[in-house]
C-alpha cells in the first residue's frame, strides 16, 4: 500500500529490498525471536479536536506529584526568570541547525558569542567553544582533548570524589578511545594530595580530572594542584557547578587549562534530566585541540559588525573520521536560555543566589544536626549540598519526606545528600527538619 505522505514508492521498496537482500519488510527483521515481537494493536486513542488533546494532557499531567526539592548531585532546581521562554521563542534564534551560513545565521552567531563570553567570565578561563550536550559529555570531551594534547601518553586521572554519573560516562569513552582511567585516592571527603603527587611523579599523565564542589558538596583546595599537573606535563581539568562560579575561586584562579562542567544551574529547569547544557572553556594554547565551535566577531566589507565561526577545521562538521570530536551541531538553544538569564540576573544577581544557596543549606543541616538523629559524614567546608548520614533506616525516611511533599535529597551510599538553593523558603526548610526528626 502507498501512502501520500511516505516518501518512497512500491518501486523504491523492492529495490531497497533487493540491495538488502531480502524480499520483504518483514525480511528485515527475521532475527528478532518471535518471543519478544508485539502482534498486538497500539493502544493509541482515536482522533481530538485540539481542545481535547489539551484537556487530555492536563488529566495525565495532574497525576504528577510535584515535590519540594532538597535533591542535587548535579541537577539543581533553581529559579527561571519568566522572560527566558518568551525571548528564545523569537525567530532569529529558534533554529537547530549549525550556523555554517553566516549571512543568514546572525541572530545564532551573535548570541552564541555573548554565551562564550559570559562563560569564559565566570570561569576566568581565556576561551569558551559554543556549548556541549551536558556536564558528563563536556567532561569525556575534556579527558580525549588532554590525550590529544599529550602526544603519545593515554593516561587520565580522576578523582574518586567526582561525582559517580560522570565517572561512568568517562569510563564508557575511555573504553572506545583507547585511554587509560586511573582513580586517585579520596581522603576524608577529598581528594588526596599525596596519592595525587605519586601518580604524577610515576609519568605518562595527560590530565588530571577533580571537581569543584566535588560530589559531597565539598568546597576542595586545589592549592598547588595546577603546578603539580604542569610539572609533570599534564593539563589540570576542574569540573564545576556553572552557578557555583559567582562566588567561589573560578577554575582559571585555580591555574586550570580546561574548565568543563553543567550550565543547568543557571535557570534551567529540571525537567526530567534534560535538555540541558554543558559548558567548555580553556586556556588560549589549548584552542586548536577544542572541539566544537568557536563564534568570532569581525567586520564586513562594509565595515559593519558581524559574526562568524572561526578556529574550526571544516573536518570538524562534515568528516566525523577526520574531527577533533563529534560534538558540533548539538542544539545551542540551551546555551541562548543560560545567555538569557545570566543577562537578567547580572553579576550580582547571580552572586546573590548562590549566597542564598549557601545559607539556606548551612541553615538546613544545622537543623538537621539538631535533632540528633543526622552527623556530617566529612567535616568539611561545603556550599550548598552537605553529605549526611542518619541513624534509622533511610529508605522509610526518604518514603516520609516523600509522602509529606518533599523530595529529601539523594541516596549515595548509608548517607544522603542534601541540596538547597534560592528557591527554597524558611518554612520549608524547616517543616523538612521536622519530619526527620520524627
Amino acid at each position: 500500500m502507498t501512502y501520500k505522505f511516505f516518501p518512497h514508492t512500491e518501486d523504491d521498496l523492492l529495490a531497497m529490498l533487493e540491495k538488502a537482500g531480502v524480499k520483504s519488510l518483514d525480511g528485515l527483521y527475521a532475527q528478532i525471536p518471535e518471543s519478544i515481537r508485539f502482534r498486538g494493536d497500539y493502544k493509541l486513542p482515536s482522533e481530538m479536536s485540539e481542545m481535547e488533546v489539551r484537556q487530555l494532557f492536563e488529566r495525565l499531567g495532574s497525576q504528577n506529584k510535584q515535590l519540594t526539592c532538597f535533591a542535587g548531585y548535579g541537577v539543581y532546581d533553581h529559579y527561571t526568570p519568566s522572560a527566558i521562554p518568551s525571548l528564545l521563542q523569537r525567530s532569529e534564534f529558534l533554529t537547530s541547525y549549525t550556523p555554517y551560513q553566516a549571512e543568514i545565521s546572525q541572530g545564532t552567531l551573535h548570541y552564541i558569542f555573548e554565551y562564550q563570553s559570559m562563560m569564559a567570565e565566570l570561569t576566568g578561563m581565556d576561551i569558551s567553544n559554543a556549548s556541549m550536550y551536558d556536564g558528563t559529555t563536556a567532561t569525556a570531551e575534556a579527558m580525549m582533548m588532554a590525550v590529544a594534547a599529550g602526544k603519545k601518553v593515554n593516561k587520565v586521572l580522576v578523582s574518586e570524589t567526582l561525582n559517580a554519573d560522570t565517572r561512568k560516562v568517562l569510563d564508557t569513552y575511555a573504553l572506545h578511545q583507547g585511554i587509560e582511567l586511573v582513580t586517585v585516592a579520596e581522603e576524608s571527603g577529598v581528594t588526596s594530595r599525596e596519592n595525587l603527587e605519586a601518580q604524577l611523579t610515576e609519568g605518562g599523565v595527560a590530565g588530571v580530572i577533580v571537581q569543584q564542589p566535588n560530589a559531597y558538596g565539598i568546597i576542595e583546595d586545589f592549592t598547588g594542584f595546577a603546578e603539580m599537573c604542569h610539572g609533570n606535563k599534564a593539563l589540570f581539568i576542574v569540573n564545576s557547578v556553572a552557578a557555583d562560579l559567582a562566588v567561589l575561586k573560578t577554575p582559571g584562579e585555580w591555574g586550570a587549562d580546561i574548565a568543563v562542567g553543567d550550565g543547568q544551574s543557571l535557570g534551567i529547569p529540571m525537567q526530567w534530566g534534560g535538555p540541558y547544557v554543558g559548558y567548555m572553556c580553556c586556556t588560549e594554547k589549548l584552542i586548536r585541540k577544542m572541539p566544537g565551535r568557536i563564534v568570532g566577531k569581525t567586520v564586513d566589507n562594509r565595515g559593519q559588525r558581524a559574526f562568524v565561526l572561526t578556529l574550526q577545521a571544516r573536518e570538524q562538521h562534515i568528516r566525523r573520521q577526520k574531527a577533533t570530536s563529534n560534538i558540533c551541531s548539538n542544539q545551542s538553544l540551551m546555551a541562548l536560555w543560560v545567555t538569557v538569564y545570566m543577562s537578567l540576573m547580572g553579576k550580582q544577581g547571580l552572586k546573590e543566589a548562590a549566597e542564598l544557596s549557601y545559607a539556606g543549606a548551612h541553615y538546613l543541616c544545622d537543623g538537621l544536626l539538631k535533632t540528633g538523629r543526622f552527623q556530617l559524614v566529612y567535616d568539611k567546608p561545603f556550599f550548598n549540598e552537605f553529605y549526611v548520614e542518619y541513624d534509622g533506616d533511610a529508605d522509610t525516611l526518604y518514603q516520609r519526606f516523600i509522602d509529606a511533599g518533599f523530595l529529601g535529597g539523594v541516596r549515595i551510599g548509608n548517607g544522603i545528600l542534601f541540596a538547597v538553593t534560592e528557591k527554597r523558603t524558611k518554612e520549608e526548610i524547616d517543616n523538612l527538619v521536622k519530619i526527620a526528626a520524627l
